[in-house]
């Protein structure tokens, strides 16, 4: 017998697939790969993770069910008989009410994306459908799920038994008309750090997100992080860090810096891979030794001390997720504290300051942090690591204080020059890469320009 290759076709649902099943069978019967990861995925199925199979069986002919879009992925295939499948875009968008309808045998399978409404007609007795889903079912995400009535007018499903002499349960038959339906929420974004300086750029740019500080949800603590409600969470941003890099060189600071910059990683990558959501995190120039002047995404780390060893060990841990950003900056500023604001206040307070001009890099401010990381979630380029900072030419610290000084008002030639080695001496200091500049052709090839920095310095100070 002549055997169909295994093939995966769109519809006219965004992300909802149709699967040509290989069924070679002889006299004694069939076999068939109902799932194959590795096939499957190279010819464009999601790598969704499955991790519940349900069997549905159906004793007449005429048995109905639906139509229920659910908070998860599946895979829908026949193990016997012969259905008529109708899925609805109950997704928020312009496909909202898109509808695609195929019948069924024992050598198809579809893949319905979280969102989308399924319902199912048995055409024959004994028809038994199974499905692949990627969340575990419980009362709980059963409330969650969004309901379309079978005989809706708007989407006119052309069932081949009438619903009038179908076999359909009174739930379904109670389900609202699609003028009545509210989309499905996507699946909900979560910041940590949210206190922070890039934590509060990117609640005021995702008001929706939860926002989630250290007194919300401490990283640190498994215990707390796996009891955390994560169901419904597709992305995770990670703007907490333990972010005093001197103090990372004593002792307690040293445990400190393992602790919040390695440790709360750890159970947040466990978190991402038990539930399959996309992490964000933020990372540091400080992972090089600032030894090349220009430091793009793919050279070697090689930090200097241990504020920069945290993170590049964070770093490596990120990276073992399938579903990842890491987002690689430089001298942040925001709203807080910072560098910037020190200046100025010296600058309108008459003081002079020294100030280091021998460490060369590019500032970056939280508003472009938080506008690249959403570009990212809405572009979605493949995952890896992107450097995002502000554009323009290169700066020493001594360079952004004249600077500062000039935009206040203030004589920035009374900002003197020293060395880094003179302003470390007798302190407790880690180690700064000299050159902390990032090549940002990568992000730009996304579509992402990011603003030049002397620009955005003074929209800053204004």
């Amino acid at each position: 017998m002549t055997v169909a290759d295994l093939a995966v076709h769109t519809t006219p649902i965004p992300g909802l697939l149709v699967l040509d099943l290989p069924q070679p069978g002889d006299s004694r019967g069939w076999f068939k790969e109902n799932w194959q990861r590795a096939k499957m995925v190279a010819l464009g199925l999601p790598d969704f993770g499955p991790v519940q199979n349900n069997m549905s069986y159906n004793a007449e002919r005429g048995v109905t069910r639906g139509l229920h879009a659910e908070p998860w992925d599946k895979l829908v295939s026949l193990a016997h008989g012969r259905i008529m499948g109708a899925w609805v875009d109950l997704r928020p968008g312009e496909s909202f009410g898109a509808t695609y309808t195929l019948e069924m045998g024992t050598d198809k399978a579809v893949f319905v994306p979280r969102g989308v409404a399924n319902g199912y007609q048995a055409l024959e007795r004994d028809t038994t459908y199974s499905y692949l889903v990627n969340d575990h079912w419980s009362p709980a995400a059963r409330a969650s799920y969004t309901y379309l009535n079978l005989a809706d007018e708007t989407v006119a499903i052309d069932w081949p038994i009438p619903l009038a002499e179908a076999i359909v349960s009174d739930a379904d038959r109670a389900h609202p008309r699609l003028a009545d339906v509210s989309p499905m929420a996507p699946r909900r974004t979560v910041i940590t750090g949210a206190g922070g300086q890039l934590g509060r750029a990117l609640v005021a740019l995702l008001p929706d997100a939860t926002a989630l500080d250290r007194d919300d949800l401490d990283l640190t603590d498994a215990d707390a992080v796996a009891r955390f409600d994560w169901a419904g969470v597709g992305t995770i941003i990670n703007a907490a860090a333990w972010t005093a890099v001197d103090a990372a060189e004593t002792d307690e600071g040293r445990r400190g810096a393992w602790s919040g910059n390695v440790d709360a990683v750890a159970h947040l990558v466990g978190v991402c891979r038990e539930h399959r959501i996309t992490l964000v995190h933020v990372s540091s120039d400080y992972v090089f030794d600032g030894q090349t002047e220009v430091h793009t995404e793919d050279e070697p780390v090689a930090p200097l001390g241990v504020y920069g060893v945290t993170k590049a060990t964070a770093d490596a841990l990120v990276q073992t997720l399938p579903d990842h950003y890491i987002v690689r900056t430089s001298w942040v500023i925001g709203e807080g504290r910072n560098f910037v604001r020190t200046m100025a206040d010296l600058a309108r307070r008459g003081i002079e300051p020294s100030v280091v001009d021998d460490q060369y890099g590019r500032l970056t401010f939280t508003t472009t942090l938080a506008d690249g990381i959403q570009h990212l979630l809405q572009a979605r380029p493949a995952p890896g690591i992107y450097n995002l900072t502000n554009s323009g030419p290169t700066r020493s610290w001594f360079d952004i204080a004249r600077e500062v000084f000039t935009i206040v008002g203030a004589d920035p030639e009374t900002v003197s020059r020293q060395t880094t080695a003179d302003f470390a001496a007798g302190k407790v200091m880690s180690p700064r890469p000299r050159h902390s500049t990032l090549d940002l052709t990568k992000i730009q090839a996304t579509g992402f320009t990011p603003p030049d920095a002397d620009e955005a310095l003074r929209a800053y100070l204004s």
